[in-house]
């Protein structure tokens, strides 16, 4: 079963970025498979950019429309202030200027160009197409507008810049002087979100049944929202064929294949942002040192239009502060008091190279081609895992990280009170302490591409959001700076379990199929369980006293006997997984809780064992225990019950189960 849309359309002018010019005949076909599938194909850039809009929007329009009005600073204007509106509008206005826009734009290849410009025109086209069948979330909206080139442009920068200056908009648009009224106090959440991740196994001729390469690719991802995964097909004939993933809000595929390569990315552990501790000028906190001088902050005022709780539209007027590495923010743990500030330096702000970059990699024919072409340095906060038919596995993070090698961060960090190890605060009143310039670098400040960490085997390369370090046991990456990851440190349970599982494939003497790697992720072993749980039941052998909990005692028997029935899998139908999960998540902070530490040069199985044999840890993985059982009771989770009646989406009215646990 299948569905074709042929769109034509011929406008009289269209906006380029730089001129006006006679308008392209955009010509695009689309063919819905029976999965609901775009399949787009055109023969040139401008006509599959209208496709690739148009199709996205059939699937997303309200989810993308609401996201250009994000980055166009327009969410208080249409629907009020409240719920971090206003603060995501002053950041946007004060970041994406139109002095950025142009700048980005005039960077561009004129195939992207046209690309933008039909994706611009195939998405208004929708718009007229629909104005009155939208869907519910958005009919009558006023938010609901025509796009712009500008407005791509926007959207682009705005999801680069997600995993860094993007964590801190609240922090951006409250910061205000000593003694300047303030929107209330902010604590920041320094923890990166959850649930966001992903697995990837490359594999090499030397172990795969066909002797090429063999990719999986099991990233984590939300399912509603603008960072939902939405696959489709795009064909130039001759030029382009690729098949994969876009996020709703980008407009290119990100992860997928054609008839030569497959590719997938991770989230990267390298940092996108610093910050800069800033010493103030006692008699004047707008004053910070630089180089044995002051330098002034500048303040841009930001003209926001809020809708007020009678439906008008006024302007407010909103200051943001700037240094000359970026804008001051501010928190609890981030003070702007008469002696210090804090400005921060995101390096992909200044990222103009993701279309390039994935348009190469898009027609990549070789692991070559795939390193050349994310050595363009577009690949915003991701690792790469390919594999190509020549039979070569591939991993490198040649993502965007500031240009800082080691001995700059030890020499110039600084370590303010209640801001984790893992962000980087450096002295912000030395120039020896600034990013440095590399003319190598396709994005300014970065690093250079021939600085990160890459691999090639004929075996296997894997990544599950650690570092660089152990993507193959066999030969660790080591000698990078900090700022892209960590080395010679403990592994999460993630990587470990894949490790280990890889390993189990290897020497059972089969070469591996992509069943292989199906079983791998369908059996849903929990590696945590397989390692720790016999010493977990331990601590069950009867007689099991009472654990003292705030006043009162907890019985943990029920919770050890749901442990020891349970398969150790994480499948629909297993019971007791859910004690597991609480009870981990207590567990894993308990000081000192192995038995073997961790050994450097045993990374895959160590630590391990729970050292139930002091006392402190035995006590605090039966508090873990009994918080767990009470946790569940809270909510009326039966102890036992199957992992798919708690754990599900709804679809169509009905629970649809789904496997799978925590790290």
């Amino acid at each position: 079963m299948r569905r074709v849309l042929t769109l034509c359309v011929l406008l009289n002018m269209w906006s380029s970025p730089l001129t006006a010019q006679r308008a392209p005949r955009y010509d695009t076909q689309i063919r819905w498979t029976s999965y609901g599938i775009p399949h787009v194909k055109a023969n040139d850039w401008g006509s599959l950019g209208y496709g690739f809009a148009y199709a996205t929007a059939t699937d997303a329009f309200c989810t993308l429309a609401r996201d250009v009005a994000m980055a166009r600073g327009d969410l208080s204007r249409y629907l009020g202030p409240g719920n971090g509106n206003r603060e995501s509008d002053v950041f946007h206005r004060a970041l994406l200027t139109d002095a950025a826009i142009r700048r980005f734009a005039a960077s561009q290849r004129a195939t992207s160009n046209r690309f933008t410009t039909g994706y611009v025109a195939g998405y208004n086209r929708y718009l007229r197409d629909h104005q009155d069948s939208l869907p519910a979330a958005c009919k009558g909206a006023a938010w609901v507008r025509p796009i712009s080139f500008d407005d791509v442009t926007r959207l682009s920068i705005s999801v680069w810049i997600r995993n860094g200056i993007g964590r801190f908009q609240r922090e951006l648009a409250t910061a205000a002087p000593p003694g300047a009224p303030r929107a209330g106090k902010v604590e920041s959440d320094f923890a990166a979100p959850e649930g966001l991740g992903s697995n990837a196994v490359a594999m090499g001729k030397a172990v795969t049944a066909s002797g090429r390469g063999l990719l999986f690719g099991n990233p984590h991802y939300p399912w509603q929202g603008s960072s939902r995964f939405h696959i489709i097909h795009t064909t130039i004939p001759g030029e382009v064929d690729v098949m994969g993933v876009s996020l709703y809000s980008t407009n290119r595929v990100v992860i997928g294949f054609n008839k030569d390569i497959a590719w997938t990315h991770t989230v990267s552990t390298g940092q996108r942002s610093t910050f800069y501790e800033l010493e103030l000028n006692p008699d004047d906190p707008m004053q910070y040192r630089f180089e044995g001088g002051w330098r002034r902050l500048t303040r841009r005022t930001i003209a926001l239009p809020v809708k007020g709780d009678d439906g008008t539209v006024q302007t407010e007027s909103r200051d943001v502060y700037f240094s000359h590495y970026g804008p001051v923010v501010m928190s609890e743990q981030l003070p702007w008091n008469t002696t210090r500030a804090y400005a921060l330096r995101d390096v992909n702000l200044a990222n103009d190279q993701a279309a390039i970059t994935y348009d190469r990699l898009n027609r990549a024919k070789s692991i070559d081609d795939v390193e050349a072409a994310i050595s363009l340095q577009g690949i915003a906060f991701t690792n790469t895992v390919a594999a190509d038919r020549a039979g070569t596995a591939f991993y490198a993070d040649i993502s965007v990280v500031p240009n800082l090698p080691a001995s700059v961060m030890e020499r110039c960090r600084v370590r303010p009170a209640g801001v984790p190890e893992a962000l980087v605060v450096l002295n912000g009143a030395s120039a020896q302490c600034a990013w440095l310039s590399d003319s190598a670098a396709r994005v300014p400040g970065a690093m250079p591409a021939a600085a990160m960490p890459r691999i090639r085997r004929d075996d296997v390369v894997s990544n599950a959001n650690d570092s660089y370090w152990l993507s193959t046991p066999a030969a660790p990456l080591e000698g990078f700076s900090p700022i892209i990851g960590a080395e010679r440190t403990a592994r999460s349970l993630r990587t470990r379990a894949g490790l280990t599982f890889i390993d189990e494939v290897l020497r059972s003497g089969t070469k591996a199929t992509p069943q292989t790697l199906e079983d791998m992720l369908y059996s849903h072993r929990n590696f945590g369980a397989e390692l720790l749980l016999d010493d977990v039941l331990s601590l069950c052998q009867a007689p099991v006293e009472p654990v003292a909990m705030s006043g009162s005692t907890v019985d943990i028997t029920p919770s050890c006997a749901a442990l020891r029935a349970w398969n150790r899998r994480e499948t629909v139908d297993a019971r007791g997984a859910q004690v597991w999960r609480e009870f981990w998540r207590q567990a894993a902070r308990v000081p000192g809780i192995y038995r073997v530490p961790f050994d450097p040069n045993d990374p895959v199985r160590t630590p391990r064992g729970l050292a139930v044999d002091q006392s402190p840890v035995r006590e605090g993985l039966r508090r873990a225990l009994a918080t767990a059982q009470r946790r569940l009771e809270e909510f009326k989770v039966p102890l036992d019950a199957t992992l798919g009646s708690i754990q599900y989406d709804m679809r169509g009215g009905e629970r649809v189960p789904v496997p799978g646990g925590d790290g």
